[in-house]
């Protein structure tokens, strides 16, 4: 398999909702739509089938209710389902936060690395120290990506690496094959993804989704990849000035990746935190409307008439299923965006798990 189109032929794209085969509306729904509206859209949804189901039934809900008692049992089970799914997932929750507990000398201990690899990003950076707030802090990892990339082209403009390719009379097969092209596509490559993540950045505040969603664009892991082949390929047609700006890329792309995965560490417990506070903001009206439903609801006389020529009995059942599963509704919006983006950064480094992402044209050897 030949590598014929360049360093772009056959490779990942640099966006994560380029990156796999799911569709765009999918993946806006999971991860970028707003949380309220997602777990709205199911209670919706049930609220809708119990209303359709109850009126399609040849036997009215009324004349059921007389002779037996589906509403108590119905509202019974939600009932329990309720207090042990709530009291389980918030109990996980807590026991996964617990892990920021700990004696003194495992504390000193993090704070060490945290302020090791803040000195390193310094370092990087040129600055006396790096931006204490997440999303300045990548952003500013983005735009000294975006630097050293550009670092690498003006070693490709001062010359001094192999010329094959710049003949007039060279085709475009000799063009692509070319040592200096080919780094040249890679570091413009890196720096307009770096610096399009850079611009996301710019003004976010952590604790939304929009600072974690600009970090996942930046494909760091494969130009880790691209960066080491070509330092290595390419060794005997590349100035040491290049080779050096190579490896001073590649430096910077992996101290994105635990930056990275530190602040998406520090989004899913804030995540966690939000979620356990919401689902028992949401258990408070489902504990009401179940029990409600099985106190006063076992009369049919309860409540009569109905809206639309829809009962309005049937309607109020609908009603209390639809509040009673909010709790669960909030759980699942939460558990959409977090597996989600989970799934698709389970590695660190120069790892590609999903095979979709690329084409069959790559050339790993070259």
């Amino acid at each position: 398999m030949s590598n014929t189109g360049g360093p772009s032929a056959g490779e990942p794209d640099d966006t994560m909702r380029e990156r796999g085969t799911t569709s765009r509306a999918k993946l806006r729904a999971l991860l970028d739509a707003d949380r309220r509206v997602v777990a709205a859209a199911p209670l919706v949804v049930v609220f809708g089938s119990v209303v359709v189901l109850g009126q399609l039934d040849s036997t009215p809900l009324r004349v059921a209710v007389e002779s037996s008692d589906p509403i108590e049992t119905l509202a019974q089970g939600l009932l329990t389902a309720i207090i042990t799914g709530v009291t389980l997932v918030v109990t996980i929750n807590q026991l996964v936060l617990s892990r920021e507990l700990g004696p003194l000398g495992d504390q000193r201990d993090r704070m060490e690395g945290s302020m090791r690899f803040r000195e390193d990003v310094a370092d990087l950076l040129d600055a006396p120290v790096a931006p204490p707030e997440p999303s300045a802090f990548l952003r500013a990892l983005a735009e000294g990506i975006a630097s050293r990339a550009r670092a690498v082209e003006d070693t490709l403009d001062a010359g001094g690496n192999g010329d094959a390719g710049e003949s007039d009379d060279a085709t475009a097969s000799d063009a692509d094959s070319d040592p200096t092209t080919r780094v040249r596509e890679f570091a413009r490559e890196v720096e307009s993804n770096a610096e399009a993540v850079a611009g996301r950045l710019e003004g976010r505040q952590f604790g939304t989704f929009a600072v974690l969603s600009a970090a996942l664009d930046l494909n760091y892991s494969w130009k880790i990849y691209q960066a080491a082949r070509l330092r290595r390929v390419h060794d005997a047609d590349l100035s040491a000035e290049t080779k050096t700006a190579l490896s001073e890329l590649r430096d910077a792309l992996e101290l994105f990746g635990p930056a990275r995965e530190h602040v998406k560490t520090l989004y899913f417990r804030w995540e966690l935190v939000d979620l356990s506070r919401t689902m028992f903001y949401a258990a408070v009206p489902a504990l009401v409307a179940s029990i409600g439903a099985i106190l006063f609801l076992d009369d049919p006389t309860t409540i009569t008439g109905a809206t639309l020529g829809v009962s309005n009995l049937l309607l109020t059942v609908a009603f209390v299923v639809a509040v009673s599963i909010a709790p669960f509704a909030v759980l699942a919006s939460a558990v959409l965006r977090i597996s989600t983006v989970a799934k698709r950064t389970l590695s660190i480094g120069p790892f590609v798990l999903r095979s979709e992402t690329r084409e069959d044209d790559l050339d790993w050897e070259s």
